[in-house]
């Protein structure tokens, strides 16, 4: 089945939402968020969140009508800071996966970050244990550089993370 990959608009709240806490449920040892941190967040907060800005944007993949998957590239607004940017929420609903999404989304967001002003790298970090992910990440061209144990607690289990990074431009 075709797919479309784009920038997400504060219009997507409503397709967004259910998907992020569908993620949040499945795998809540790959985010630092729980479900219970965003299932009462009203949809009009949610769509604020969505919104472009010079420091970050989310993209979805679409089905047709249906958002199949989600990520996101974020930054602080901070001088010191705006050189690095983060990959966060990844998520490909299960009934989509295997039709390479994660690859293109990783495309679309690295082909995007560049639009950040003075962005130098991108960082995000994967629950080790989490192959599928990894590889994507990997033929993106992200470098491991470190794990960091005990980084996600859900419940009384700790889950390891793998940070990764990739330069961009001229900046490598």
């Amino acid at each position: 089945m075709s797919y479309q990959v784009h920038t997400l608009t504060a219009g997507d709240a409503a397709a967004y939402q259910p998907v992020r806490l569908r993620s949040l449920q499945e795998h809540p040892e790959a985010f630092g968020t729980a479900y219970e941190d965003e299932v009462q967040t009203p949809l009009d907060v949610i769509a604020k969140q969505l919104e472009a800005t010079s420091n970050g944007f989310m993209l979805g993949a679409w089905q047709g009508e249906n958002l199949v998957g989600i990520v996101g590239l974020h930054r602080s607004p901070r001088v010191k800071l705006r050189h690095r940017a983060g990959v966060g929420g990844m998520y490909i609903a299960p009934e989509a996966r295997g039709l390479g999404i994660g690859k293109t989304m990783m495309q679309t967001l690295i082909g995007q970050a560049p639009t950040l002003e003075h962005l130098e790298e991108i960082l995000l970090a994967v629950t080790v244990g989490n192959s599928a992910a990894r590889s994507i990440y990997l033929a993106a061209g992200f470098e491991p550089s470190h794990i960091e144990k005990r980084y996600i607690k859900v419940g009384a289990r700790y889950y390891d993370i793998e940070w990764m990074t990739l330069r961009l431009g001229s900046f490598q």
